[in-house]
C-alpha cells in the first residue's frame, strides 16, 4: 500500500482535483467520502495539524469552507446540515499528517439517529440524555 505521507498526498495534489483555492488554501473532494460532496479544506503550507495554522491560514480555510458549503446547499436541496471537523494526531484517527478539515454534508435520515454528531467518534458517547 502506498504511504500517503511520503510524498505528502496534499502537497502533490493534481491541479484538476482542486475545486476551489485561494492564496493560502485549497478545497478538494474526499477520495473516501462519508457522504456525497464530502470535501476537504487544506492549507497549502505543509503543517501537521489545525493547531499549527496561523491566523491568515485560519481565515483562508474558513473562507473556502463557506464557499463550499454555499455551493453544496445551492446544488443539493436534500442537504440539511453539516459536520465540520479535523483529526489531530494518530490517536484521533489522523492518517495524513498534513492539516485538513472535513466538511461533510448531512441529509435527513442518512443515519437512524444523528444525535451527538461528532461525538460518535467514541460510539458509546454519541447518544445521551440531557440533564434538566
Amino acid at each position: 500500500m502506498k504511504d500517503p505521507n511520503n510524498p505528502c498526498l496534499f502537497c502533490s495534489i493534481k491541479k484538476d482535483d482542486i475545486v476551489h483555492e485561494n492564496h493560502l488554501s485549497y478545497a478538494s473532494y474526499d477520495s473516501y467520502p462519508v457522504t456525497k460532496d464530502h470535501c476537504l479544506i487544506i492549507p497549502k503550507r505543509h503543517i501537521k495539524n489545525y493547531f499549527d495554522l496561523n491566523n491568515e491560514e485560519l481565515i483562508a480555510c474558513n473562507d473556502l469552507i463557506k464557499i463550499i458549503k454555499n455551493e453544496i446547499l445551492e446544488k443539493d436541496k436534500s442537504v440539511k446540515g453539516f459536520n465540520l471537523g479535523t483529526n489531530i494526531g494518530k490517536f484521533s484517527g489522523q492518517s495524513i499528517y498534513h492539516c485538513h478539515l472535513h466538511l461533510i454534508p448531512r441529509r435527513e435520515k442518512d443515519v437512524d439517529n444523528p444525535q451527538g454528531g461528532v461525538r460518535s467518534v467514541i460510539p458509546n458517547k454519541q447518544h445521551y440524555k440531557r440533564k434538566i
